[in-house]
């Protein structure tokens, strides 16, 4: 067989293994199929009333959308037990049909032609898959206050969007805008995305509330948060001029939660300085008190942090510097800029989220207590790191890479502002992504090559070594007399990266690679704000 031929089975063999483990449920929902690349989101008026005694759903969600080329069929996502009921183009009745778990296809009576713009309402009802641990399994929670009222939430980061309300559920395409209008009893509130346009009280019971979003908008970033609540609101005088923020939690919690929801303007000030202006001033802050951990749904974060400093109290890093400030409000407030602001197009990119939101937990700790704490912190993070998996994940089936994205992508970050070694370049290079890729879905290729272009490294083969890979790069140190070689291990192919060492208190940097080299030291310490191993050996 031609060394041609080989490699092509062998890739075609490891290809069939890799994708056997995904249904077609998988592939649809993960991928751009035809069914959806023919059309753009635009804007989404979503109506929901929610049966809370019976955990029912029901409403419709009114579509508009533009034709990039001819299409006939429309793929929407909606997850069972959810189900639509009907579909209608303005006063005419569309088909529509149920082709996978989780998919929908919508047939229009007539093509619709290139740069059309069209609508369609859809009708859906059912009993939403109800999350047992949010937000890790997702879905809606049902539960009930310290006052045994009714406190409601969705959560659906994971499962996508469309465990609640039919959507076009890839992050690929964002809609522009959107309404959501959730009715509720009276006697409860619902706290939504964006700015409350109107509240109304009907004569049976209920109350509705409609909330409109200004921005482009990720779907599991939609939210609905229902509960007896109170609120207060202030101006946080921003970078771009005054940002109203809003606050929302149970009645019976008020008095913690102004003294703990202080972090929220903290966290404001610490990561405008390090990303840029919060990215959707039009839309508001909010920070909203949920029965789980919480969330980061866009302009409507969500708490359940239990009103102390750490993560539920404990500090991540077991450095002490995680419990002087709150972990939900800072890592959820933190992704509005890495999630929100930019968003990956493919879910197997997720460390753009949660990578760049682990590392902003540094840069507050760094921004309030100094250089060396924040270091400190985000070392102490790499205890957590598993190594099981890489960090992205298998694209195309909607599947998330290792959860490494968080300790070790907040890492891979250091180590990378340390090779940099530019704290002020650093900076505009975290603050131009949020610029650059504003209200943008991106790729890691755009993410690493932005990197890489405007520091002027090659960081190509690093970023293969800490997100496509297991492997943390080894610098063997081998000692003889009063020279010590040096070479790396366990690295990639074309693997480069310099560190820092310190000979007799100066810092000096080498630049290692695979082929060993000569120092005349008689001893060094390794800079340990460079994620990598270090093995010591003796010779002669």
């Amino acid at each position: 067989m031609k060394k041609e031929a080989f490699i092509t089975l062998v890739l075609l063999v490891f290809t069939s293994q890799v994708f056997s483990q995904y249904t077609k449920d998988d592939s649809l929902m993960g991928v751009i199929t035809p069914e959806r690349t023919w059309w753009d989101l635009k804007y989404y008026d979503l109506d929901v009333e929610v049966d809370i005694e019976n955990k029912f759903f029901k409403g419709s969600n009114v579509i508009l959308f533009q034709a990039l080329e001819e299409g006939s069929v429309m793929q929407i996502d909606l997850q069972p037990p959810m189900k639509i009921t009907d579909v209608s183009q303005a006063d005419l009745v569309l088909k529509f049909n149920k082709v996978a778990k989780n998919t929908y296809h919508i047939f229009f009576n007539e093509p619709i032609v290139k740069g059309q713009l069209s609508a369609i309402k859809i009708y859906f009802e059912g009993q939403p898959h109800e999350a047992k641990n949010a937000p890790w399994d997702g879905g809606v929670v049902f539960t009930r206050d310290s006052n045994g009222k009714p406190f409601v939430a969705t959560a659906n980061q994971g499962i996508g969007a469309s465990i609640w309300w039919p959507c076009k559920d890839h992050p690929a395409d964002e809609v522009d805008s959107l309404q959501i209008r959730v009715t509720v009893p009276d006697e409860l509130w619902n706290i939504s995305n964006g700015q409350m346009r109107d509240m109304q009280l009907s004569g049976d019971g209920k109350r509705s509330t409609t909330w409109f979003v200004n921005n482009p908008i990720n779907n599991y970033g939609v939210n609905i948060n229902i509960g007896n609540y109170v609120s207060w609101k202030d101006v946080y005088q921003g970078e771009k001029g005054p940002l109203d923020v809003s606050f929302y939690v149970l009645e019976q919690d008020l008095p913690k939660a102004k003294a703990q929801f202080t972090d929220a303007y903290r966290t404001l000030e610490a990561l405008e300085h390090w990303f840029g202006p919060y990215p959707f001033y039009e839309d508001g802050y909010k920070l909203v008190q949920v029965p789980y951990l919480g969330m980061e749904h866009q302009s409507s974060v969500t708490y359940g942090n239990g009103f102390s400093n750490g993560y539920k109290g404990t500090d991540l890093s077991g450095t002490g510097w995680g419990l002087k400030w709150d972990f939900i409000i800072v890592h959820e407030s933190g992704h509005e800029w890495f999630a929100n602001n930019i968003t990956n197009k493919d879910k197997a990119d997720m460390w753009i989220h949660e990578g760049f939101t682990n590392y902003s937990e540094n840069l507050f700790t760094e921004y309030f207590y100094g250089k060396e704490a924040g270091a400190e912190y985000v070392r102490g993070t790499r205890r957590l790191i598993q190594n099981d998996r890489p960090i992205i994940g298998d694209y195309k089936v909607s599947q998330s890479g290792s959860s490494d994205m968080y300790y070790k992508g907040g890492n891979m970050l250091h180590t990378i502002r340390q090779i940099i070694n530019d704290d002020e370049k650093w900076r505009s290079i975290l603050r131009g992504l949020n610029k650059d890729f504003y209200h943008q879905t991106v790729t890691t290729a755009q993410v690493e090559n932005y990197i890489s272009e405007k520091s002027g490294i090659d960081l190509s083969k690093v970023f293969d070594q800490y997100l496509r890979t297991t492997k943390i790069p080894k610098l063997v140190l081998t000692q003889k007399g009063k020279k010590i070689k040096y070479h790396w291990e366990n690295v990639v192919s074309g693997f480069s990266m310099p560190v820092d060492i310190k000979v007799n208190g100066e810092t000096k940097r080498i630049c290692p690679t695979r082929k060993p080299q000569k120092i005349k030291v008689s001893g060094l310490i390794v800079d340990e704000d460079f994620y990598i191993e270090t093995s010591w050996r003796s010779e002669g």
